[in-house]
């Protein structure tokens, strides 16, 4: 793959038959950004815009999606801050397939890089909220004490949940574009 993949810092993704709950917690979600950043790298433009049959789903959007989503997993629910851009700048309620939608404007390098980077924050969120109080630690909202938000375990578990959902949808779409088959990243 080159530079302009979706690669993440993970080199080993499988998660360990016997750690604790955070550590094991975080290498699932770690195998799926690894097998999503498999799915999705190295495609040009037109890899990025394909279809499969009459969805409009691309990988492009599926990138943009899933940036959107570490974002307001890590900074949102998980640390009560406020939506960062260019999230904050959308009208979500008039337009709830933005990130989906807009996709297709976006280079290559735009796309990759706004998931990997969105991923790094998410993951110095992540460890920051284990820090202060591991996989039991609730979301906070500086803000208004009176609102309600999960814990870091259940943040975990959607976010796992979201991401095999999409890898799904990655699997296939991917093998339109190039014939790429398989479940794991290669070694």
């Amino acid at each position: 793959m080159n530079d302009s993949t979706a690669s993440t810092a993970s080199t080993d993704p499988g998660p360990p038959m016997a750690g604790n709950e955070a550590v094991t917690l975080l290498a699932f979600l770690e195998r799926q950004r690894a097998t999503f950043a498999w799915k999705t790298g190295g495609l040009d433009a037109a890899g990025l815009r394909a279809t499969a049959g009459p969805s409009s789903m691309t990988l492009g959007g599926l990138l943009k999606h899933l940036a959107r989503f570490e974002d307001d997993m890590s900074t949102e629910w998980l640390h009560g801050r406020a939506q960062l851009p260019p999230w904050n700048a959308v009208d979500w309620e008039n337009d709830p397939d933005w990130d989906w939608r807009t996709a297709g404007g976006e280079s290559p390098e735009q796309l990759y890089g706004r998931w990997r980077d969105a991923v790094a924050r998410s993951r110095a969120l992540f460890a920051e909220a284990l820090a202060e109080g591991g996989p039991a630690r609730r979301g906070s909202v500086a803000s208004d004490s009176t609102i309600e938000l999960p814990n870091l375990r259940y943040i975990f578990l959607n976010m796992i949940e979201e991401y095999a959902r999409h890898n799904g949808h990655a699997d296939l779409l991917r093998e339109s574009v190039d014939g790429l088959v398989g479940q794991d990243p290669p070694d």
